[in-house]
């Protein structure tokens, strides 16, 4: 059996070392690996400062220079923009998100490392990493970080930490150095991230679990909604609001007094969400979303994205036989290329209420039975021509309870 044919046999023709180390596009094709793995600005930062602290320790420059990443797969970066004195050396390594959209792919990643004069009176090393212009700035609690301290999370500070030491072990340093990250494009690429509703001000967050960047991940979506639910759950809410996005904003405006994007957005993970907000500690979550997204929820999908599948149709025509339509009118719900077309023929065959009724009781039962009694879900649901098709009995009064607790 060919060598490639084993590794899928065992699951791992994803693994990012053969997309990292692997130059034969014909190997990559062979492996059904299509894209371009990347570094996280954590690891960026790392390699810029390891670059910095041995040009001042040694004195020589250097070009390129070689970090391990947490997930065990080296990076060599090249070294940009140097700038050095006896006293302080600066420079920037650029960040290479791969094939993945990231908004901070080409920015350069600065870090300066500066060294006491003396070495500490315990003879042992000391590193001090702090956050500089385009490092955002934690001002609310629950996050990675605490309320005051540079948006770089403890991996990066770890990855930052162990690589500077291991420059200060060869040159028998043993004082105190101090490491400033920087992000010079990073006030103005914060405003496309979440970082200004997360409590994070003045610039990017430098982040990375693995070191790595995995093209269309759903890791790091993952990880933000989490540090939304940990937020909120920071700032004291038991209940906490989430729906796959602003799809409806008007509609929730107009109808509920409700500002859609104070919602957790939980994409298409509505189950992991479920999921996280019982391990952060919420007793109370109501869902509001389009009919497109949540009438999969009535056949169990919990991960609402058309890669997993597409029912939604086929259930809509179910609830609609159900509530007494004609055969005729299932087969047009059939033919309909959006969820909208499908509730305008329910609405023309007088059976739009029950049907939908049926849709949401359906739904809040996989989500009530997803979160298996440590979590009680309310749902809404709407869409954009006949705005609220349905709601949970407890909807509204949970809803009110969020809102004025926001307030």
């Amino acid at each position: 059996m060919p060598f490639s044919m084993r590794w899928k046999e065992k699951g791992l023709q994803n693994n990012p070392y053969f997309v990292l180390r692997t130059k034969s596009p014909d190997f990559e094709r062979s492996m059904g690996v299509n894209m371009r793995y990347g570094f996280t600005t954590g690891s960026c930062a790392a390699a810029a400062a390891k670059a910095a602290a041995y040009m001042l320790l040694t004195g020589k420059e250097k070009k390129t220079i070689t970090i391990d990443t947490p997930k065990g797969i080296p990076f060599q970066a090249k070294i940009e923009e140097i700038t050095r004195t006896e006293t302080i050396v600066s420079c920037a390594v650029r960040k290479d998100s791969g094939d993945d959209p990231d908004v901070t792919n080409g920015t350069l990643v600065f870090a300066a490392v500066s060294l006491t004069d003396k070495p500490e009176e315990t003879g042992e090393l000391s590193i001090i990493i702090d956050g500089g212009f385009g490092v955002g700035r934690v001002t609310k609690p629950g996050l990675d970080q605490p309320v005051g301290s540079a948006a770089i999370n403890h991996v990066p500070r770890e990855m930052i930490a162990k690589e500077v030491a291991e420059i200060c072990g060869l040159t028998d340093y043993k004082g105190t150095v101090k490491i400033l990250i920087s992000v010079p494009a990073g006030e103005k690429l914060a405003e496309q991230t979440f970082n200004p509703r997360l409590g994070i001000a003045g610039g990017i967050s430098i982040l990375g679990t693995t070191g790595i960047v995995e093209p269309m991940s759903s890791r790091a979506l993952l990880d933000t909604i989490r540090v939304e639910l940990n937020v909120k759950r920071a700032e004291g809410c038991k209940a906490i609001a989430a729906a796959p996005g602003n799809y409806g904003q008007a509609f929730m405006k107009e109808t509920y007094g409700y500002e859609l994007d104070r919602s957790v957005k939980c994409s298409n993970f509505i189950g992991d969400t479920i999921d996280m907000a019982i391990e952060t500690g919420f007793e109370e979550m109501l869902l509001t979303g389009h009919i497109g997204k949540l009438v999969k929820l009535s056949g169990g999908m919990m991960n609402t994205h058309s890669k997993e599948g597409d029912c939604r149709l086929e259930l809509m025509a179910a609830a609609g036989i159900q509530a007494g339509i004609e055969a005729e009118a299932a087969r047009a719900i059939l033919g309909c290329v959006t969820t909208e077309e499908a509730v305008r023929v329910l609405e023309m065959s007088g059976c739009l209420k029950e049907a939908m009724d049926m849709i949401m009781g359906k739904a809040c039962f996989y989500l009530n039975k997803r979160a298996a009694g440590k979590l009680h879900i309310e749902c809404i649901m709407y869409a954009n021509e006949f705005g609220e098709l349905a709601r949970s009995s407890g909807a509204g009064e949970l809803l009110q309870r969020i809102r004025k607790a926001g307030e």
